[in-house]
């Protein structure tokens, strides 16, 4: 799965003229929380709903309500964006953008191609693809249990709930509780929890949580 799939486009745009005032109300509108910044068409920072709210006259301030007005409008999106714009590509895979995001701690990533940008990848896009690794929407059996880390263990786990008649509608692993094993998260449909059950305690050290869910 790379970006290119995934990212949210066409992007909204901001310039670096555009008074904070107007980001603001633009942002809320759109339901968005961070936008890129365009200079010539060229990408030139990013801007965030924290960086225009930052940049606004604290509640506690003695400021009349005209001079706050005044100075905000004197405040540009160029004043208060971020300038060291990390990007990324619609070939990137999309696991790579979340490293990023994650690594650097950022809530999105601009995505570029031919230098213009094409696009955004955020964290909600991510949450999204996680539900579907998930199979957060399906109905059907879900299964997490601890599986030996050892060639072929996952391609005979997968072999036995096939031959219950079970179809995988997810299947993730992550690190287990030690070098020797992965922990894996499932779900089946086309069987029960006690026909999964019996599929699969030959294959795995331990079955940590069975359920039976639609959502």
């Amino acid at each position: 799965m790379l970006v290119g799939e995934r990212m949210s486009h066409p992007v909204i745009t901001i310039s670096l003229d555009l008074p904070i005032t107007e980001a603001v109300n633009l942002m809320r509108r759109e339901h968005i929380r961070r936008t890129p910044v365009i200079k010539d068409g060229k990408l030139v920072g990013i801007v965030s709903d924290k960086d225009l709210l930052n940049a606004s006259p604290s509640p506690a301030t003695s400021l009349s309500i005209w001079e706050m007005n005044y100075l905000l409008s004197k405040i540009t999106v160029g004043d208060v964006m971020t300038k060291e714009v990390l990007t990324i590509t619609t070939d990137t895979p999309i696991e790579e953008a979340a490293r990023i995001m994650a690594d650097n701690k950022i809530g999105g990533l601009p995505v570029v191609k031919d230098d213009r940008v094409v696009g955004i990848i955020t964290e909600t896009d991510l949450f999204k693809i996680f539900l579907e690794l998930m199979g957060a929407r399906e109905f059907g059996v879900r299964v997490t249990a601890l599986a030996p880390d050892k060639v072929g263990q996952l391609a005979a786990l997968a072999k036995a709930v096939a031959e219950a008649g079970g179809n995988f509608v997810a299947f993730v692993q992550t690190l287990g509780e030690d070098p020797s094993n992965r922990e894996v998260t499932f779900k089946v449909t086309g069987i029960d929890e006690a026909q999964v059950r019996s599929a699969i305690e030959p294959h795995v050290e331990k079955i940590e949580d069975i359920r039976t869910n639609s959502s």
